[in-house]
């Protein structure tokens, strides 16, 4: 190696490397119902990317949110958890958690994205999404025979309205090519069915949203390490879905790259940048 190279690889290092970032927190899940209650789709958890200056010899900390929990009968769920990456010499970015799905009548629940609101005769509106992170969830319907439930906010759309034919759909995700590959995450989940036989349940959106559970069935699962939000139950004492795990994702360029890490990330290539996925906690030095 050059001398002259050398000198600049030495002074990009101390002076800071340019990293690429994906953060995504975990998905809302979904409660359960009871006798006629059925339950909302669950929002995404919310959807950051970016690109940060990593300092020589500093610990960056990696905190990859688990997705909500669902409960047996009628219930609050649990909303997503956050995903973070804090270092010195960086502001903390974090991505919020998605807004867990409701009961019938119940409002939907602020998050990363919102989560739809719950069918019913005092039907619900969506809950909020986070600015710069995730939408809306999807109002409910409250008119009629049937009471469409709402599905959950997606990184890159809201969540689908409720009618007396169809709960809502989730929002689609947001798209990254961090790894070298076009992958959507951050998905919304479908509305479970209100239990009418005329009402079909909602689809998750592309992303790892999950499917919303049809006439007296469990909402699906958000898919793991997406940050997918829970599908709704379709009643009669039927559980909801879980939110899928986030994930954290860091582009190094390869020449910086230390290799110094905990809690086992994935390590693959793409062109000159060395690309580290952590789908459970730990941590990089640079």
């Amino acid at each position: 190696m050059s001398g002259i190279l050398q000198a600049l690889l030495m002074s990009s290092v101390s002076t800071g490397v340019l990293a690429n970032y994906l953060v995504v927190a975990g998905g809302g899940g979904a409660p359960g119902a009871s006798g006629g209650d059925t339950a909302s789709g669950a929002g995404a958890g919310g959807f950051l990317t970016g690109s940060f200056s990593l300092s020589s010899s500093v610990t960056y900390t990696i905190t990859v949110g688990s997705g909500g929990t669902t409960t047996t009968g009628s219930g609050t769920a649990g909303n997503g958890n956050n995903s973070s990456v804090l270092g010195t010499g960086i502001t903390t970015v974090t991505a919020i958690g998605g807004g867990r799905g409701v009961n019938s009548n119940q409002a939907g629940v602020t998050g990363g994205s919102g989560s739809g609101g719950g069918g019913g005769a005092a039907a619900g509106n969506g809950g909020s999404g986070t600015s710069g992170q995730g939408n809306a969830g999807g109002n409910a319907y409250g008119g009629g025979q049937g009471y469409g439930n709402g599905g959950g906010g997606g990184a890159g759309a809201v969540g689908q309205t409720g009618t007396a034919a169809i709960s809502g759909n989730g929002g689609i995700g947001s798209q990254s090519s961090i790894t070298g590959s076009a992958v959507y995450y951050a998905g919304g989940g479908g509305g479970g069915s209100d239990g009418n036989p005329t009402t079909t349940a909602g689809t998750g959106g592309t992303g790892g949203g999950a499917n919303g559970g049809a006439r007296n069935a469990a909402g699906n699962n958000g898919t793991a390490n997406t940050g997918g939000g829970g599908g709704g139950s379709g009643g009669n004492g039927t559980v909801g879905g879980t939110g899928g795990s986030g994930v954290v994702i860091l582009s190094i360029p390869t020449v910086n790259y230390t290799g110094t890490t905990t809690g086992s990330p994935t390590v693959t290539t793409s062109g000159s940048n060395t690309i580290l996925t952590f789908n459970s906690s730990g941590s990089y030095t640079a």
